[in-house]
């Protein structure tokens, strides 16, 4: 099974993710980690792009698209590909048919995370982690047990990533639905598209996207 995805920076897709890997032995693909993994090893691919990343340019649809290939071609033909932060544009919603029908795959579904945007901000603006370990902390849903201490290794240095304030975090959704709204209807026209409500509890949006594979 072929899924992809969808939904802006903190609606929840990495986690739920990895939850598809776990219970179903599905392979994430996530395109900047596997730019990074693919750089890092010096495949054909990384070379290139690393030349473009070194010029300060931005790595070209061509080169994201052959590293899915790179990878697909790595994978057993019946494990399950989840396609995370791909596609993002139409050009690539096209690419990624080729991709897909040149191994005998097909995209089975499009999932998005439905998320209310005033909530996100609050999600995401109260996120903190141990510097330590890295435990997950929110200012308002899940604070150490004895406050200012990490409830998993007894730190008491806490980090907060720069990028999680209000003005960013709606920057990057005006930039989701202005990318990645378009792709949608590509997707509804095939019947393929579901939505699940995002801000629900975490084991509720895994037991919603369950039902949808199942169905």
């Amino acid at each position: 099974m072929n899924i992809i995805l969808l939904g802006p920076p903190g609606a929840g897709k990495g986690t739920q993710a990895q939850r598809l890997v776990e219970r179903h032995g599905m392979r994430q693909l996530s395109t900047g980690d596997m730019l990074r993994a693919a750089v890092k090893a010096g495949t054909p691919v990384g070379l290139r792009a690393k030349a473009v990343m070194e010029r300060g340019e931005l790595v070209s649809d061509e080169i994201v698209s052959a590293l899915i290939g790179e990878e697909l071609d790595s994978m057993g033909a019946d494990t399950g590909a989840i396609f995370d932060g791909y596609p993002r544009t139409e050009a690539q919603a096209a690419s990624l048919d080729g991709i897909l029908s040149a191994r005998g795959r097909t995209l089975d579904h499009v999932i998005e995370l439905d998320v209310n945007e005033d909530a996100l901000v609050e999600r995401i603006t109260g996120r903190f982690t141990c510097a330590n370990c890295g435990k997950g902390y929110h200012d308002k849903f899940e604070q150490p047990r004895i406050p200012g201490t990490c409830d998993k290794c007894g730190s008491t240095e806490f980090k907060r990533r720069p990028d999680d304030n209000e003005e960013t975090v709606r920057t990057r959704m005006a930039e989701y639905r202005a990318k990645t709204a378009p792709i949608l209807p590509i997707y509804e026209a095939r019947g393929i598209v579901s939505r699940v409500n995002g801000m629900a509890e975490l084991d509720h949006v895994t037991a919603a996207i369950e039902k949808v594979l199942e169905g």
